[in-house]
């Protein structure tokens, strides 16, 4: 039985009212995103009762070799097992999950499945995905059977004819009972880990999210820290989607986990460059959770670790044609803290909800909301005084209508609803943003050969932004930069796209595309246009090749992560971006897949306040952000890997680029230029449910960053005054220290320092014991430690007059987790 699956989709919402200024502006885009409306509604008509057109002939994957996995060690009687399993176009198996099956047959077929192959579906003779599922039938092993005692023996007779040999009967192959074809269509440079590959990754925790700073092209700020570069993009200028939804951000502060509970994770892809023109506003790269399909039983999953707990519930309903999931998580810090950073307070949770009924066999509605809340503060050790160094929080609400239609397609309208608020330093910078987004997308399959994909998304955002200073001084230059660029306004940016998977010969596959954007903001306006394309040529079962180019738009971008705290106006014009890359893909021996890329960047009008720093300067964050200058970068990626579900699977991810800035006549390395950067992971069975993993991080140091200290007698100030303020407080005292700080930049160049940072090394450990029961429930006892070696990272030296320069380490930042984890 086939079925169509359903993927994200969009539907475009009109907005608010504009304001008088921008009211022509704003109506063009409503009778563009109108116009798109019609067509696609139009053609999903036109599509939804086909003609008398043949329907497509479809054949369901079949083994090339045995499927029967180990009967168990331990284990009695006979079992079925029910997995749902992945077959992708060339056969092989990526993700393998139990439906239904008692322990240990339930895990013990699951971990067999990824060294099965099979001949992949096919529609119209060509190779296609398809998710199916799959009967593992187990029967007990014959007992040996006892010889008998020993007797004297008979006169022996003549022998008799000897009758022809049957051989014993072959149990029959498991068969597939259900074949769901995978309808949503990878762009060729698309990095993927599976939620169950990743569990087994040492330094991620379980989490999926995760994987993405150990995937190529992937450049690291900091280790453990989750904010990274994208070949050389920087982290205000990556976008995160989860489920087609945009969010401020991925991560928990402080080196916390993702906000997003694992269990409800199916998987995490990467597309570094030249990504599907449903994805758009952003010049560097994108990652996207995908979430997984609603389960049609009573399931969930749990965990307890040193410094956090969460749980996710899933019970469906009304016969299965509903399911409500609840997920949640929530940080307790505070032992941990106590001994090893007493004058640091931290908290996180958050929280995900989702809830769908199907009205038709062919039509679906649902809820899905999510959010999350941080809190770091820093506590004076003389009076305990507390003063709030971030605070943020984020929710979504996404309503969505799903239509599949029949064979041909699918539809989804959706309606965004969203909260986000952020402060720092002690609540100086602080805002709020309410969010009303709407989005359309549909996909449609006129043949074998073509695949036609178009959307429509609108977006309204109001913010409200204070900057002050609370304590009365005058406001420093960053402080009034900052005043400029985050301030109070209202947004309004809407989109419509579309692209096409163009299958000429079985082959071959071209994916152009086209997006058009406009966006407006403190009564500027601007309308962009992005044209992409992508491209994969099989040479043979064991070669491809892949291509991909694409030109990106993006407002001006601050630090990223921020919720609420975004930069209005488009002073300066828009960011854009050239990407490009090519490579090729092979399949080696011994289940290994080997991808090398080539890859190139150009990045114009680029506002990066984090690697824009001009040598001998120290401007701040927000005066670097409104430096605007052209960024390059270029590159080789390698990534090697085998399975980590396999008894020994493991990757290599390896990088080697650089990264350049342009601004007026200079010319410098990126700040975070990493020359190498290195990821090498493996993870082994030792049998009896016994696992243990390890990985070695290691990347080059980046450019000299300089810290230029000025001191309060450099001021002509005394060193501890008995009460004001330790900083300059007015204008004249500004200006002042900024002339001493180029004195002190002059001084500095004559140290003869080295060029760069020092280099880092990180290993990070892994053990699980896993326990089975019957019913498919499983309770596993984790022992995992980031930065197992203690190693301390230089970020930057710290320069006076009085001592010179000297390094300036973090760390070591060791996480250590010890955690109980389980599930029904």
């Amino acid at each position: 039985m086939i079925h169509g699956m359903v993927g994200p989709q969009t539907m475009l919402y009109p907005g608010s009212r504009p304001r008088r200024e921008q009211k022509s502006v704003h109506s063009r885009a409503l009778a563009i995103g109108a116009t798109a409306i019609a067509l696609c509604l139009v053609t999903a008509s036109s599509h939804a009762q086909p003609a008398s057109e043949p329907p497509p002939e479809m054949t369901m994957p079949a083994p090339r070799g045995p499927t029967i996995p180990p009967y168990p060690e331990g284990a009695t009687g006979d079992a079925d097992v029910m997995l749902a399993i992945l077959v992708r176009s060339d056969g092989k198996v990526t993700e393998a999950r139990v439906i239904e099956g008692p322990e240990p047959f339930a895990s013990a077929a699951a971990a067999a499945a990824s060294s099965w192959e099979f001949e992949p579906a096919r529609r119209n003779g060509k190779p296609i995905s398809a998710r199916i599922r799959f009967l593992v039938t187990f029967r007990a092993p014959a007992p040996a059977p006892e010889e008998p005692p020993p007797v004297d023996p008979p006169p022996t007779p003549p022998p008799p004819t000897p009758a022809p040999a049957v051989p014993p009967a072959k149990p029959p192959e498991p068969e597939p009972i259900e074949v769901r074809v995978q309808g949503e269509h990878q762009a060729p440079t698309t990095r993927t880990m599976s939620r169950v590959e990743v569990r087994q990754l040492p330094g991620a925790f379980g989490d999926p999210f995760r994987a993405i700073e150990a995937m190529p092209g992937v450049t690291p700020i900091a280790s453990g820290v989750p904010y990274f570069f994208v070949r050389g993009a920087p982290p205000g200028n990556i976008g995160y989607f989860l489920d087609g939804i945009r969010v401020p951000l991925l991560f928990h502060v402080a080196a916390g986990p993702s906000v997003i509970h694992p269990g409800l994770v199916d998987r995490v892809d990467l597309y570094p460059g030249g990504y599907p023109s449903r994805f758009g506003r952003f010049t560097g790269g994108i990652v996207t959770g995908t979430v997984r399909e609603p389960e049609k039983r009573f399931h969930g999953e749990g965990n307890i670790r040193l410094f956090d707990a969460g749980a996710m519930v899933e019970a469906p309903f009304a016969n299965g044609r509903g399911a409500a999931l609840v997920a949640g998580r929530y940080a307790y810090p505070e032992l941990a803290l106590k001994v090893f950073s007493p004058g640091v307070e931290l908290g996180y949770w958050d929280y995900q909800a989702r809830l769908h009924y199907d009205l038709t066999p062919s039509d679906r509605i649902g809820v899905f909301a999510f959010g999350s809340h941080d809190y770091l503060a820093t506590i004076d050790e003389d009076d305990g005084e507390k003063e709030t160094v971030v605070a943020g929080q984020f929710h979504r609400v996404d309503f969505r209508y799903d239509r599949r239609l029949g064979e041909h397609g699918k539809l989804r309208h959706a309606i965004t609803l969203g909260y986000d608020e952020s402060q720092a330093r002690g609540g100086e910078n602080a805002g709020k943003t309410w969010v009303l987004g709407s989005r359309t997308e549909l996909t449609l399959r006129p043949s074998d050969k073509l695949t036609v994909r178009a959307g429509a998304d609108a977006w309204v955002e109001r913010f409200e932004i204070d900057i002050e200073e609370n304590d009365d001084d005058a406001p420093s230059p960053n402080d009034l930069a900052l005043m400029r660029q985050l301030t109070s306004r209202d947004d309004f940016t809407a989109a419509i796209w579309a692209d096409a998977v163009i299958r000429p010969h079985p082959a071959l596959e071209i994916i152009p595309g086209l997006r058009s954007d406009i966006f407006t903001s403190d009564g500027v306006a601007q309308a962009t246009f992005d044209p992409r394309l992508s491209s994969r040529l099989e040479l043979g079962k064991r070669l491809t090749l892949l291509s991909a180019f694409g030109v990106t738009h993006q407002p001006p971008s601050f630090l990223g992560a921020a919720p609420g705290l975004q930069i209005g106006g488009l002073r300066g014009g828009v960011q854009t971006g050239l990407l490009s890359s090519a490579g090729v893909e092979m399949s080696l021996p011994f289940d290994f897949t080997a991808t090398v890329t080539g890859f190139r960047g150009a990045f114009f009008n680029l506002s990066d306040p984090i690697g824009n720093r001009p040598p001998g300067t120290e401007l701040g964050y927000a005066r670097q952000a409104e430096l605007r200058g052209i960024g390059s970068t270029y590159g080789m990626e390698v990534w090697l890997r085998r399975s980590l579900t396999k008894r020994l699977g493991g990757f290599l991810s390896y990088t080697l680029s650089r990264s350049l800035r342009h601004i007026g006549n200079q010319t410098f390395e990126s700040a975070y230029d990493r020359r190498h950067v290195l990821n090498l992971a493996a993870s082994y069975d030792l049998g009896r449910n016994w696992r243990i993993g390890g990985r070695v991080v290691f990347y080059t140091g980046s450019p000299m960053i300089l810290d230029y200290r000025v001191r309060r007698r450099d001021l002509g100030l005394p060193d501890d005054p008995d009460d004001g303020p330790d900083l300059p407080d007015t204008p004249e005292e500004h200006a002042q220290r900024e002339q001493i700080q180029k004195l002190l930049a002059a001084y500095v160049q004559s140290l003869n320092l080295p060029d760069r940072l020092p280099n880092f090394f990180r290993l990070d450990v892994r053990l699980e014991k896993r326990w089975v029961f019957p019913n498919g429930r499983w309770l596993s006892f984790t022992v995992e430690v980031l930065n197992a070696t203690a190693g301390k990272e230089v970020t930057q030296y710290e320069c006076t007059f009085q001592d010179g320069c000297a390094p300036e380490e973090i760390g070591p930042l060791v996480i250590p987790s010890i955690g109980v984890e389980g599930g029904f």
